[in-house]
């Protein structure tokens, strides 16, 4: 299921219609709008300007006319986004115009804001296998982990957890900004047992990064997941692990501890991960390269576009809506979740 709309062929009219949206909408409104009705599957219309509002002004309220005006908006989407080129190089300064989107196989009823978000308070989880496998390189990892928190989090309104797994996951470190705490819970980690990669990545996104996925403050979410991706004593499926970080809305950046010339099945699970959640994977050749993959996911956590858009035909029902988003010129490169759950009403 998250996959169909990587897989999907759109023909160019669509495509062109799409297009329309996004130049007819590049900026924000400013005020409380009321979208246009939803367009038929895979078209879209511009983005219609509505009259200015009489200050004090009221006006009754049919909950079946205006199903997008309520205080709290529970049906936009907000979608972070990374633009590289083939070299793997971020690429700075897009425009809304420069890009295209399908939500569900339809365009967004309407673009509420596009910005190149640099800023954004972190949340990120680090999570590291601490199981027998991963042995001879266990304290180069959590040197590593240590150096990435240090410099990754550089703001007061940043936070980061520490888990470690080996067959059970255990939060040695709770959400926190405090680099000395974060360190002691890298070090209180040791080595030993079997390997429940897909339970540790399912409890920390159900309860941990779920737990914050939905305040008022926007945030971006991630996730450090540093193992060899093989798996042998977890209850939840690899799908569930993956469904449960498109629920919380966080991204997985891997990190591959396999230093073998080949890869293997465990590098496989750690690249599906990633991708299906709008992160990447890293194989450094190396233990002494570890380093590199950390600083490559600070420069993206940095280095992202953010997208809030209200979908068209939204329904409050906890279905799963598939994500495809591409820039429209082709040496880009554009890595995004590959869908939602919608707010169960």
């Amino acid at each position: 299921m998250n996959s169909v709309m990587s897989r999907k062929t759109f023909p160019a009219a669509t495509l062109a219609c799409l297009l329309s949206l996004f130049f007819a909408s590049s900026a924000p409104a400013q005020q409380p709008t009321t979208p246009p009705a939803p367009a038929p599957s895979g078209t879209a219309q511009p983005a219609q300007t509505p009259s200015p509002a009489t200050p004090g002004a009221q006006e009754p309220v049919n909950p079946d006319d205006h199903p997008f005006t309520l205080p709290v908006t529970v049906n936009e989407v907000n979608l972070i986004f990374t633009v590289t080129d083939k070299h793997g190089n971020f690429i700075p300064n897009l425009k809304q115009s420069d890009f295209a989107l399908l939500d569900d196989q339809k365009a967004p009823a309407r673009i509420s804001s596009f910005t190149q978000q640099t800023n954004l308070p972190l949340r990120v989880g680090i999570v590291i296998d601490a199981s027998t496998s991963i042995r001879t390189r266990f304290q180069f990892e959590q040197q590593a982990a240590t150096e990435f928190l240090l410099q990754i989090l550089k703001s007061r309104s940043d936070r980061a957890f520490v888990m470690g797994f080996d067959s059970t996951p255990a939060v040695t470190q709770d959400w926190t900004n405090n680099l000395d705490a974060l360190e002691t819970g890298v070090n209180k980690l040791r080595p030993g047992g079997g390997t429940a990669l897909y339970d540790a990545v399912y409890s920390a996104c159900r309860d941990k990064l779920l737990d914050i996925s939905r305040g008022q403050e926007p945030v971006r979410r991630a996730m450090v997941l540093v193992s060899d991706g093989n798996d042998n004593q977890s209850r939840a499926y690899m799908d569930d692990a993956i469904k449960m970080c498109q629920r919380s809305e966080t991204i997985i950046y891997a990190i591959s501890t396999n230093w073998t010339p080949s890869r293997g099945k465990g590098d496989d699970v750690l690249q599906k991960m990633a991708g299906d959640t709008g992160g990447r994977a890293f194989f450094p050749p190396s233990v002494d390269e570890i380093t590199a993959g950390f600083n490559s996911i600070e420069e993206e956590l940095r280095s992202q576009y953010a997208l809030t858009y209200t979908p068209a035909d939204f329904k409050a029902d906890g279905a799963f809506r598939t994500i495809y988003l591409f820039a429209n010129d082709r040496r880009y490169s554009v890595r995004a979740r590959k869908g939602y759950f919608s707010p169960k009403q």
